[in-house]
């Protein structure tokens, strides 16, 4: 929501500057000058990347419209969810909970938390690893750098979108700065015109500039940086379910294992111990 009220007011200020310095709104609408400039960014942003990247920047932008999800509400979900499934592997054994974490739509404990269960990525994560657990047969520092080179691989991944979109951002007003060439080109046509003609076309050639450099850093680039913040709230969290397994694998009771989870958030995600403590004991009956 912020990044749509962000962009409004770019565009607000922008033409209401324009327009309070006498200037006319309508000379602005160049349709095909924005044909060119947006035609030439999505050719080029085809021809760049792979078709992953190009549905992963649909999706992105998506999600950077509606915002984040990671939030303190979410973590503590995922936190209740690790103190249940890890308590009752220490009370009951590792065995325990084969069932529920090689069928986790039919667990008890999963289906506690519908809006984790939703996310597959997520669920399947927590899953692997507890399974890997389950068989006993990794120690603690293989297993953790099999979590680290998959967490760099993710995040890599999901970077990628937002990459893109950078590069389409700095190539924005260069398109523009080609726009405008070509307004230029059809404004020598008509040389020996009157003043007035050869400088609507002048002027026209100008916005295609004008075009370029505004889309690029008022609203392509600023989408691209929502995008990465969003992809490195997403790795903030699998490192929260990292941290919390590692500890676990340990020895650490599921009690800590939670409590270190929990210190390795964001301040302004992060809750207190007691919020935390609350929400495990009003989880867990």
């Amino acid at each position: 929501m912020l990044i749509i009220i962000g962009f409004v007011i770019v565009l607000g200020c922008v033409a209401g500057g324009f327009v309070l310095s006498h200037g006319n709104l309508l000379s602005l609408w160049q349709p095909f000058e924005l044909l060119i400039i947006g035609g030439a960014a999505l050719g080029a942003f085809l021809a760049a990347n792979p078709p992953k990247v190009h549905k992963g920047v649909f999706k992105n932008i998506l999600g950077a419209l509606k915002g984040s999800k990671y939030k303190k509400a979410f973590y503590l979900e995922l936190l209740s969810l690790m103190y249940e499934l890890l308590q009752k592997s220490r009370k009951e054994g590792m065995m325990a909970i084969e069932a529920d974490i090689e069928e986790p739509a039919n667990s008890p404990i999963f289906s506690n938390y519908p809006k984790l269960l939703a996310d597959h990525h997520i669920i399947d994560f927590i899953c692997d690893y507890l399974r890997l657990m389950v068989g006993g047969n990794m120690n603690p520092f293989e297993l953790e750098n099999l979590m680290d080179l998959e967490l760099a691989a993710h995040h890599k991944e999901a970077t990628m979108p937002a990459e893109a979109v950078t590069k389409v951002a700095d190539g924005l007003p260069g398109f523009g700065i080609v726009a405008a060439v070509l307004g230029i080109v059809i404004t020598m046509a008509y040389i020996g015109g009157s003043p007035a003609t050869i400088g609507g076309h002048v002027a026209a050639a100008l916005v295609g500039t004008f075009l370029g450099i505004l889309l690029a850093y008022g609203f392509v680039a600023p989408l691209a940086i929502a995008m990465e913040h969003n992809a490195r709230e997403e790795a903030k969290f699998y490192e929260c379910i990292k941290v919390c397994l590692m500890a676990a694998v340990n020895g650490y009771n599921p009690q800590v294992a939670v409590e270190f989870g929990r210190k390795v958030m964001y301040a302004s995600d992060r809750p207190s111990f007691s919020e935390l403590e609350e929400h495990v004991k009003n989880s867990n009956g």
